[in-house]
């Protein structure tokens, strides 16, 4: 090389030198290397939680020169080696965020994400303040709670503010706890933050109308506002913001608003109002949003018809009109929507048939026309939607065969057409992505065995209910992974098949087959083997086996209206039994003492069965039975006192047993108890003497008839029924249950428990399956109670049913001293209770009753009542047939009109109403020959006009 060329080109080297040096890329500012360390130390990495996809602080190490400027999620300034960014979304980051974090030390950052991590649900810090140059603050699903501190509205250089803090089952808990993110001032909150493009603040509670301020943010394109607890009405010119892109509004029950008729002149994207008080119709010019993708306006109260310029929106992919007031029949404009992905028009009022409509939407992945009112067969091919996942047609009217097309349909993966009248041979050997399948309420058949091959779709979810099914679908047996089958309501018959859960023995979790014909198990097998299972209902059938034995994780155990036979003993093997339903079989021997001790156990019942002996006496103080019903057996004994331990008790029935003991006076410890029901057993003794105070405050039944009880009426037992003692109005009807507690553990209850009885209704006995939460009743009758009817009855003013007939009561009614005028009903003289009667100073006429207690009466209780005849008094009556004495009375059950008909024509005058127990005892049912009285003796004191003395 010449010495010239090489002289220039090392004059090259050194110019590249130093033109380079300068530009070198600077290492990270020790002051925040050291803040970002300090930062790592205070968390841990959690991996296991969905929301880890990569931990970025492992990279993150002082070895070397401790360049911060290289770890993952770090960004710097290239001039001046500032941390400027830091990105730690879905970093798998676990701790507390707490206000004096290093974090707030790092003063030049303009971009923070820490979304997607878990901040163990502290509050959220004070301090973001301090990082005033921030654009970009995220803080989306990280496990923060409590106020958002003010000192956030302070960053007024804010592009994009991402404070929804989310929050899922797990954390649903801090809502009720007031945990939940707050924002007390939203107005002043964003006031200064004037350059927000982005802002998200879903979930935080502001419980306020909705933010004025907003209409002033000419440079917002997202607008996210999701479950804030807005309310009042929603501000219009939002919808005129001219760079307005996305505007979600969902989950703001109390937020009212309508859709503007405007010329929509934003490039309005997304528009997501859901489960708001928005109403009124679609208007016409919705169909300028011509960039319009996501339409979401359900579950609101829009209604009309939907207007034809919605075809115009050629971009939409998803729309949403479930749970509206449309009405009119399906668009054919639908056919323009070639994008749609997911569209859901469930719950509308809809007409006619499915239409042609749908067969261009070749996209289609999402299709609900749920509850659409929509009506006869599908006539159209499935065939060109090759990409639909989910399809749901259910609860609709739609006639006929079920389209062969469908069973071609590969990708899908959920298929709802129950509550139809569709029929057909289902054929799922082609849909191996099918995981839920519901066909209840149609008429249908599965290919047979040998059309089918192994290689079926892993159905987790499958109810096929009331199918007119004769035999159980031959794909079950089939490896799978079914963890939730209902064949409930069918016409299967004969044994249980083993290969039914051959190939969901362990994923199995719920089984239904009750309502069907089934008569045992294959090879009497009575120990089932799926160790997993937790849901067992083969309730009203035609087993007549011996009890099979729950298996070890059932909670849910529903085998009664069979016919099994022998004892009960293997229940004891369920020990996570919460719900045990034996009742109604012929099963004997005596009730285990495991019963007592099983440590989840809501719910027992064991009715109408043949079991002897005592009821076990083993109950924990950990008791945690709510509802015990032992009718209808051969049970005798004592109650066992250890019963007290079940504080959680509401329902007790021990009815039509051979049960001998005296009032169960302990059972007032029971404060939770609303029925008790003692019935048809051998009780005996007074009640009051036991104590002398009780404690039923909640208590809408009591059911003591047919015993031997004595003694005057418990008057002190009947003054602690406080529930009997209000009127409560309720607008919907409710029923008297109890929900039962499944997984303790996290404290979650999914089964409702109806209460279950028979009561005496006017003289006729009579089963509630389900029993109104207004019913109150007390039944007394036929004991050995005597003395008078005490007046604290009246009190009670809810009482539906009171029966005191069938004792030893007496009573009297004194109706003195008004201006009573008409004649005295003859039916009054089949009254047996009445000690004393005295009408006298009224204005009666007509003939006095005879017969029965009526011949016992002086002449003073029919005293100054001229126009009153016949005996005691010494005026005759004249008429044919007068003073004669009463047929025999009738043997038929007494409705209100043949109670009390139009023989007496009272006129009463006074206030405060002379007779003693007309009003108080309200529509006491004392004896079935005195019906009439004690039903109508509230109508005295509301329809009969009171105007005489006090």
């Amino acid at each position: 090389m010449a010495p010239s060329l090489f002289f220039m080109f090392c004059t090259w080297i050194v110019l590249l030198v130093m033109i380079r040096t300068p530009l070198a890329k600077p290492l990270c500012r020790p002051d925040e290397s050291s803040a970002l360390m300090e930062f790592k130390q205070s968390f841990k990495i959690n991996r296991t939680t969905l929301m880890c996809v990569y931990p970025k602080f492992e990279s993150w190490s002082l070895d070397g020169h401790g360049d911060c400027c290289s770890w993952d999620g770090v960004e710097c300034d290239e001039a001046t080696g500032h941390v400027i960014g830091l990105d730690l979304s879905h970093g798998c980051l676990f701790g507390t965020l707490s206000s004096n974090t290093s974090l707030f030390r790092l003063l030049h950052l303009e971009s923070l994400n820490l979304a997607w991590n878990d901040f163990n649900s502290s509050s959220i810090p004070y301090g973001f303040g301090n990082l005033s140059q921030l654009h970009y603050l995220n803080l989306f699903s990280s496990y923060l709670l409590g106020k958002v501190p003010s000192d956030i509205s302070r960053l007024s250089k804010l592009v994009s503010l991402d404070l929804n803090l989310g929050w899922d089952l797990e954390m649903s808990l801090d809502l009720y706890l007031g945990n939940i993110p707050k924002m007390p001032n939203i107005d002043n909150f964003i006031q200064n933050l004037t350059m927000l493009k982005e802002l998200d603040l879903s979930f935080i509670n502001m419980s306020s109308p909705f933010p004025h301020v907003l209409a002033n943010f000419s440079s917002l394109k997202s607008l996210k506002l999701k479950e804030c607890w807005l309310h009042g009405e929603f501000l219009v010119s939002i919808f005129q913001l001219p760079n307005l892109e996305a505007l979600d509004l969902t989950y703001n029950f109390y937020l009212s608003g309508f859709i503007p008729d405007l010329h929509w002149g934003n490039p309005l994207k997304s528009l997501s109002l859901s489960e708001t008080n928005f109403s009124g119709e679609v208007p016409i010019s919705i169909g300028n949003l011509v960039f319009l993708k996501e339409l979401s306006i359900g579950d609101c109260n829009f209604s009309g018809s939907l207007p034809t310029s919605m075809g115009n929106l050629s971009q939409l992919a998803h729309l949403d009109l479930s749970s509206s007031i449309l009405h009119g029949q399906i668009p054919t404009f639908f056919a323009n929507l070639t994008h749609l992905s997911y569209l859901d028009l469930s719950y509308n009022n809809f007409s006619g048939g499915i239409g042609h409509w749908f067969v261009n939407l070749v996209k289609l992945t999402d299709l609900n026309l749920a509850d659409c009112q929509l009506s006869g067969p599908i006539t159209y091919s499935f065939e060109n939607l090759t990409q639909l996942v989910s399809l749901q047609l259910y609860y609709n009217n739609l006639q006929g065969e079920i389209p062969k097309s469908l069973w071609e349909l590969k990708d899908l993966d959920l298929l709802d057409l129950s509550g139809n009248n569709l029929s057909g041979i289902v054929d799922l050997h082609k849909l191996k992505k099918l995981r839920m399948l519901d066909l209840s309420f149609n008429n249908i058949s599965f290919a047979s065995k040998a059309e089918i091959n192994a290689t079926l779709p892993k159905i987790s979810y499958l109810v096929l209910y009331s199918c007119n099914l004769h035999e159980f679908p031959k794909f079950l047996a089939y490896p799978g992974r079914l963890g939730y089958i209902d064949l409930s309501h069918n016409n299967i018959e004969g044994s249980v098949p083993m290969w039914m859960w051959n190939g969901s023995r362990e994923s199995l979790l719920y089984m239904d087959l009750s309502h069907n014909f089934l008569t045992g198990f294959d090879n009497n097998q009575i120990n089932l083997p799926l160790p997993n299972l937790t849901y067992l209902d083969i309730s009203s059938n035609q087993l007549k086996t011996k009890l099979p034995s729950p298996p070890p994780s059932v909670y849910y155990y529903n085998i009664s209206y069979n016919f099994l036979i022998g004892e009960i003993q293997s229940i004891c093997s369920g020990r996570s039994l919460v719900i045990l339903d034996l009742s109604n079989n012929s099963l004997n021997g005596t009730i285990h003492s495991c019963v007592g001790n099983m440590d989840y156990l809501s719910f027992l019942n064991l009715r109408k069965n043949k079991l002897v002996g005592m009821i076990p006496r083993a109950y924990p103080k950990c008791c945690t039975l709510e509802i015990i019903d032992l009718s209808e057996n051969r049970l005798q004994g004592p109650i066992p006192r250890s019963l007290a331990n079940c504080t959680k008790l509401e329902y007790l029935n021990l009815a039509h047993n051979q049960i001998l003991d005296g009032f169960p006076f302990w059972l007032s410890k029971l404060t939770k108890l609303k029925a008790v029901i003692l019935k048809s057993n051998k009780f005996y003794g007074p009640i009051e003497a036991y104590q002398s105070q009780f404690n039923f405050s909640y208590m809408h039944i009591m059911d003591l008839s047919y015993n031997s009880f004595s003694g005057k009426l418990p008057c002190k037992l009947l003054q602690s029924f406080h529930a009997m003692e209000v009127i409560t109005r309720q607008e919907w009807l409710e029923y008297m249950n109890t929900r039962a507690t499944v997984d303790p553990s996290n404290n979650r209850s999914i089964e409702i428990v109806d209460y279950d009885m028979k009561l005496m209704n006017k003289g006729i006995e009579r089963e509630y399956s389900k029993v109104p939460f207004a019913l109150m009743e007390i039944d007394f009758s036929n004991n050995k109670f005597e003395g008078h009817i005490p007046n604290l009855i009246g009190d009670l003013k809810s009482l539906i049913f009171r029966n005191l007939s069938s004792n030893i009561l007496t009573e009297s009614l004194d109706l003195s001293r008004n201006k009573l005028s008409g004649e005295i009903p003859q039916k009054l003289a089949h009254l047996t209770f009445l000690s004393s009667f005295d009408v006298s100073n009224n204005q009666l006429a007509g003939p006095i009753p005879q017969g029965s207690q009526f011949n016992t009466f002086s002449i003073d209780s029919f005293a100054m009542n001229e126009g009153l005849c016949g005996s005691p008094l010494p005026k005759k009556c004249t008429k044919v047939g007068d003073n004669l004495p009463l047929p025999p009375f009738p043997h038929e059950k007494f409705g209100e009109a043949s109670l009390f008909n139009s023989e007496w024509k009272f006129v009463l005058i006074g206030v405060g109403v002379g007779f003693l127990i007309g009003i108080v005892l309200g529509n006491l049912i004392i004896d079935e020959k005195s019906m009439w009285f004690l039903h109508y003796s509230e109508r005295m004191a509301k329809e009969w006009k009171i105007l005489g003395r006090h």
